[in-house]
């Protein structure tokens, strides 16, 4: 029997999210969610039928919202909204991406502000436990009055158009929703308005990204412990009266890290009073490592308290407040707060490539090493890791030009009407090509620290650092002479993706 969730649209949590996105729980519509979705529906039904001019409801929308629809056009203008918006482009996004934005989607129409039916939500859950998953292009939002083109995509397949994958194959939409015994939707009055004003497309992209990225943080602090061992660095820069003194919390949690995974490191101890190394202090690429690192935390901290906020925001408009009968016209769509969350995570994905690249550069340069060149017995003819630094190079500067901010620009659209967009959807679309890039510069790190620490032997690295360090070779053999690196950087990059180094953390 498959585990559950009950939808109520106010206490969705990231950790809920990943367990319906990536381990297959069932979602129902929770019983008061249900209520206040008929008390709502309620006050809509009211107006659509009187002569007040209700914007969505009984009027067009953006540029064309002073044009009057008749009663009898209502049902036809959702239709039209629906397929008229969905006119994406570019590659589709991925399955979870997919799977997300149906989960968010019916949660922000569950908290009762929408004026929608509850079958409309239950049709998205029934698309979702059932694995009925829209094709949606990636591209054509400029993240304003929500992800409007997306989220077009995922309502026309619930209405029975459009594209869909099911069981591995891509099928119309109606066909698919057949095929999974789930009836069509049929729209009512605002209720194409309600599926496709919403942050849920830029939303989905970064509730996965958030996840992602604080696996990599964890795994950049693992690969800096065995760093430090294999430049035979100095802990007293993670004292911890360091960072009391300077409070901030991805900082005091970094230098722990550090200090506990090279706990009992043989590598330090037998340097300790070396007469040999005449440094007094590390470069800043180790030195400064719980403060970039915990800069670094911090800003990733920050954006999930934001997207935190939004998994149960209301971003509809208008919005339908039942306890006054009021259907109230803003800004909620906008997604301003999210953009600049992507912005800011952009920014920490570029910022760890870059101490960890300078790091991987130390390790291979034999001037500042005190290792053999690029980390080979026998530089010359054989070129070690020179290339492999390279890569991380090539790959740290590629992250800074993908971290121009995104929430800064805006176009106007819609006849001046919608004048200032967020292009959240575009800024945080960027950042899966950004963690992909980021994991294999930690791999590489993590490939380089190990082969540093094989020029130790017999000595070993700390403790848990040594589990770390197991994990690499269990699937990379010390380099001994030339062979490609690639299948190797590949290996460990997938098990960082998997988190397998985040766990010594835990």
């Amino acid at each position: 029997m498959k585990k559950s969730l009950a939808l109520s649209g106010n206490d969705l949590t990231l950790g809920q999210l990943y367990q319906v996105v990536l381990e297959g729980f069932e979602v129902t519509l929770a019983p008061e969610a249900r209520a206040r979705m008929e008390a709502s529906r309620a006050v809509v039904e009211r107006l659509s039928t009187g002569d007040a001019a209700a914007y969505g409801i009984n009027t067009g929308f953006g540029a064309l919202a002073s044009v009057r629809i008749a009663p009898e056009q209502i049902r036809e203008l959702q239709l039209n909204l629906v397929r008229s918006h969905a006119c994406g482009v570019g590659a589709p996004l991925a399955e979870d991406e997919t799977r997300a934005m149906i989960l968010l989607r019916a949660n922000a129409l569950a908290k009762g502000f929408s004026g929608i039916r509850p079958v409309v939500v239950e049709t998205l859950l029934a698309m979702l436990n059932r694995g009925v998953l829209p094709v949606i292009p990636s591209q054509g939002s400029v993240g304003a009055s929500g992800d409007l083109a997306p989220l077009a995509h995922l309502a026309l397949v619930a209405i029975g158009e459009g594209e869909a994958i099911y069981k591995r194959t891509e099928l119309s939409g109606g066909d698919a929703l057949k095929q999974a015994d789930i009836i069509p939707l049929g729209l009512e009055a605002k209720e194409g308005l309600a599926l496709l004003n919403g942050t849920q497309g830029m939303l989905a992209l970064l509730a996965l990204a958030i996840r992602d990225a604080e696996i990599l943080i964890d795994t950049a602090d693992v690969a800096a412990a065995l760093s430090l061992d294999a430049l035979r660095g100095s802990p007293a820069a993670f004292d911890e009266r360091i960072s009391r003194i300077r409070p901030y919390p991805g900082q005091t949690a970094s230098a722990r890290n550090l200090t506990r995974l090279n706990r009992g490191s043989e590598i330090r101890e037998s340097h300790r009073s070396a007469k040999e190394d005449a440094r007094v202090q590390d470069a800043y690429s180790l030195r400064c490592t719980p403060q970039v690192h915990g800069a670094v935390r911090d800003s990733l901290s920050q954006a999930r308290t934001t997207l935190s906020i939004e998994l149960n925001s209301a971003t509809d408009n208008p919005l339908v407040f039942a306890d006054s009968g009021e259907v109230v016209s803003g800004g909620n769509f906008h997604g301003q707060p999210l953009a600049m969350a992507a912005d800011q995570i952009a920014i920490a994905l570029a910022t760890l490539a870059g101490i960890c690249e300078r790091r991987v550069e130390h390790m291979t340069n034999p001037h500042t090493s005190l290792l053999p060149a690029f980390l080979t017995a026998d530089p010359g003819l054989n070129s070690g890791f020179m290339i492999a630094q390279v890569v991380a190079a090539s790959l740290a500067s590629e992250l800074k030009t993908l971290a121009t901010p995104h929430s800064v620009d805006s176009i106007p659209t819609s006849g001046d009407q919608e004048d200032y967009v967020s292009m959240g959807m575009s800024a945080s679309r960027r950042l899966q090509r950004m963690l992909d890039a980021l994991r294999n510069v930690i791999a590489i790190e993590l490939l380089a620290a190990c082969q540093g620490i094989d020029f130790q032997a017999p000595l070993q690295t700390g403790v848990e650092a040594r589990k770390a360090y197991a994990l690499v070779r269990s699937v990379s053999r010390v380099v001994d002479k030339d062979r490609a690196l690639a299948p190797d950087i590949a290996a460990v990059a997938q098990l960082v993706a998997k988190g397998e180094f985040q766990t010594i953390l835990r």
